[in-house]
């Protein structure tokens, strides 16, 4: 299968060029069919290029010069969008000559670019941020939304849940993914009036591509009893870098009793492969790239300091996406939704 180029913001993140490039690299390895608009200053893309020769004839460069700061305020950067490479990059998915664009610069600018040059797709009020989140099951959750929206009513939750199944049906297979509302208990009283809304249209909705099993408390996100994870962005948000905290705080907290005496340095030698394991599964980058579901194309997010390994998922996150047509399956489900007129009322 042929797949359509993938635009690349090589001047995002927090080494740009280099790490944008190898990450590339890295994930053409294993695909061979991907193409690359690689979006930035092309001397110096020219220069990471020379150490990985399989990329100059699956890619093509964009010249600019202009770079979205990260601490830049998304209404500074919409008004550089047809100069900077992210806006360069997005503005290539709006203009046909690439499937989808990946970027590890500013979030919020990222977000703001994509919904005016791509607009939401019909039915969709707001995009939404997702994820995939490591479990202690045989697939990752995907929790959504992550910070695009801080404040959602209940028909934003009705859509997220929709379009995060979509995304769930991609990378679990299961016909009908596993959904939960994010919420402070999992008793049916528990929750503010649009979760309770969100909930009763999601539990008497018919015909959707979905599981709805009612709420899920944060502590539950890793254990793998659901499919998809929904919430407005503020929670998300607040859960996600709590998760990664915690994460960082095991690593960190191992790394310090295996090395504080002669015993424990052996007991580590031991337990090796073990703590390995660990590591793999708890490394960030080795479930980097969200996805920006909701506009009339793909955007994936990758993280500022994610590696060349980091990026490579990214763009793999986003081959799959566009290889199993995100935006067409949200598309039909939402269609669905019309149909069982779900979410009639709800948020107003």
């Amino acid at each position: 299968m042929t797949l359509p180029r993938i635009a690349i913001d090589a001047m995002g993140g927090d080494e740009g060029v280099r790490v944008m490039v190898e990450g590339a690299a890295l994930a053409r390895r294993s695909h061979d069919r991907f193409k690359f608009l690689l979006v930035g200053d092309e001397p110096r893309i020219k220069r990471a290029l020379e150490t990985h020769p399989g990329m100059s004839g699956a890619s093509e460069i964009l010249h600019c010069e202009d770079v979205v700061a990260g601490d830049e305020k998304p209404t500074q950067a919409l008004r550089r969008a047809k100069t900077t490479s992210m806006g360069l990059a997005v503005n290539a998915v709006k203009a046909g000559d690439a499937g989808a664009a990946v970027s590890a610069g500013n979030t919020g600018a990222l977000m703001a670019m994509s919904k005016l040059a791509l607009r939401t797709m019909p039915g969709i009020d707001r995009p939404a941020l997702a994820a995939l989140l490591p479990t202690l099951g045989d697939d990752d959750v995907v929790m959504l939304d992550l910070g695009a929206n801080t404040e959602c009513d209940a028909r934003n939750l009705i859509q997220f849940a929709v379009m995060g199944a979509a995304y769930s049906r991609i990378v679990t297979g299961r016909e009908a993914p596993r959904v939960r509302l994010l919420n402070i208990g999992t008793e049916e009283i528990k929750g503010t009036d649009q979760l309770q809304d969100a909930a009763a249209a999601l539990r008497s909705a018919t015909g959707l591509s979905l599981q709805f099993d009612g709420f899920i408390e944060a502590d539950k996100i890793n254990r793998g009893d659901c499919d998809v994870v929904v919430t407005d962005g503020f929670s998300g948000n607040i859960a996600l870098k709590a998760i990664e905290g915690a994460a960082r705080f095991v690593t960190d907290l191992l790394r310090n009793a295996f090395t504080s005496s002669v015993r424990s340095k052996i007991g580590f030698l031991v337990s090796r492969p073990a703590t390995e394991l660990l590591k793999h599964h708890l490394d960030p980058n080795n479930h980097n790239g969200a996805v920006f579901l909701g506009l009339n194309g793909v955007v994936v997010k990758s993280h500022g300091s994610a590696n060349a390994q980091g990026v490579a998922n990214a763009v793999a996150v986003t081959a799959r996406l566009l290889e199993n047509s995100i935006t067409e399956r949200i598309a039909a489900d939402l269609a669905e939704v019309d149909r069982t007129r779900v979410g009639e009322g709800a948020g107003k």
